[in-house]
């Protein structure tokens, strides 16, 4: 990867994880609201389609990845991507009925999985090369998100339509393919095939007892993402406010992920972990006394700190306890039990939960689940290494 000005690469990768965010946050926040209002869709079945999307996950992803490892071609699919997944999008609108809106999820799912692990690894790849911070490229995207959240539901509020969010998420997915063009064409082989690596990682205690606390942790996170706009309209809020709330959210990431590193050398990686987890679990517990609108936006920019801090320490975790030579298979199992199957799960049964109780003991359960993984990953603490448990070098 040898690039004539890597400086304007690296902003090329900066808006284009913000414009790819973009399309993440103007779809995904009010996704539920939409099979709600428009469709008439029950909780349960909501919980379902939308659980689809990172149950997909699971087993598209490697797909991509071996697709991307046997041409040396990462860019070019990532542009194949976002341009199929954004016109599946505009499909979607005009389907209608349970199983139609399943199948149209899973066509858009199908290829909206490909774009953060292939685009991960072009930038990971670039950042290692030219010594630039991944962190500074990924807070881009959580600014995407913010200013989509707040956009859609601005949009959405002012036409009375959810609608729209279909149409948002094409428009940030094609413009990310024009930030495409300065990107790096060939990846970089694999050293340790898939299976060898899976085999190794198996083997330590402490890595898959850490995807266990993972899954518990980061799974009601990724759900609420789902989730957090009908809880605002259950507590009082309109579309417009489930876009501020977002926008508070998913912007409180961004600095956060700036000073993550400092955070992580001064305090230890799993001391991080072990309060982001905790930060976590008061927010839902927060949720279930049925707060008022105004106490939810200011719990809001907690999300700095279980996202913005706990992603950057997660997969640092996972880079200093995996062997060297499959750290990429690592972080990939990594991404497919905390964002594919925790992701399913707990946005399964949190429409499941929905129908058969209400919207906050959905939160109760996600604060118990939390607490739970707080506890595995004491647990890691006692099993790993000092280097890990004192501050980083």
């Amino acid at each position: 990867m040898n690039l004539a000005n890597p400086q304007r690469t690296y902003r090329y990768f900066q808006s284009f994880y913000f414009f790819v965010f973009f399309g993440f946050g103007s779809l995904f926040p009010l996704l539920s609201v939409y099979l709600e209002k428009e469709q008439g869709l029950s909780h349960t079945q909501i919980g379902t389609i939308v659980a689809m999307i990172p149950l997909l996950t699971i087993f598209i992803q490697p797909l991509w990845g071996i697709m991307s490892d046997y041409t040396r071609r990462p860019r070019r699919l990532l542009t194949i991507a976002v341009l199929i997944a954004g016109m599946l999008s505009i499909v979607y609108t005009y389907l209608d009925g349970f199983l139609l809106l399943l199948l149209g999820i899973l066509s858009i799912a199908m290829f909206q999985s490909a774009v953060v692990p292939l685009s991960d690894s072009l930038s990971l790849s670039f950042v290692q090369q030219y010594k630039k911070e991944y962190g500074n490229i990924r807070l881009f995207g959580a600014l995407g998100f913010a200013v989509a959240s707040f956009v859609a539901g601005r949009v959405t509020d002012l036409f009375s339509n959810t609608t729209w969010v279909f149409y948002l998420f094409a428009l940030g997915l094609f413009l990310s393919a024009f930030m495409l063009i300065p990107f790096p064409k060939v990846g970089q082989e694999m050293k340790v095939d898939f299976r060898t690596g899976i085999s190794r990682l198996i083997k330590q205690k402490e890595f898959l007892l850490f995807l266990c606390s993972n899954f518990l942790i980061f799974g009601p996170v990724l759900a609420n993402n789902y989730y957090f706009g009908t809880f605002i309209l259950t507590v009082g809020g309109t579309l417009s406010g489930v876009g501020v709330a977002f926008l508070i959210a998913a912007g409180s990431e961004a600095p956060f992920m700036n000073i993550a590193q400092k955070v992580i050398n001064r305090f230890g990686v799993i001391h991080v972990l072990i309060f982001c987890a905790l930060v976590s679990s008061m927010r839902w517990l927060v949720y279930f006394f049925e707060p008022s609108v105004s106490v939810v936006y200011a719990t809001t920019i907690v999300q700095g700190v279980s996202v913005g801090l706990y992603i950057p320490a997660a997969l640092l975790f996972v880079r200093e306890v995996a062997p060297s030579d499959v750290q990429a298979t690592a972080v990939g199992l990594y991404s497919a039990v905390g964002n594919g199957m925790g992701n399913a799960f707990f946005t399964f049964i949190g429409g499941v939960l929905l129908d058969w109780w209400n919207v906050y003991g959905m939160y109760a359960f996600f604060s118990g689940m939390t607490l739970v993984g707080v506890g595995l990953t004491l647990v890691v603490q006692r099993m790993t290494s000092p280097t890990l448990l004192q501050k980083e070098a």
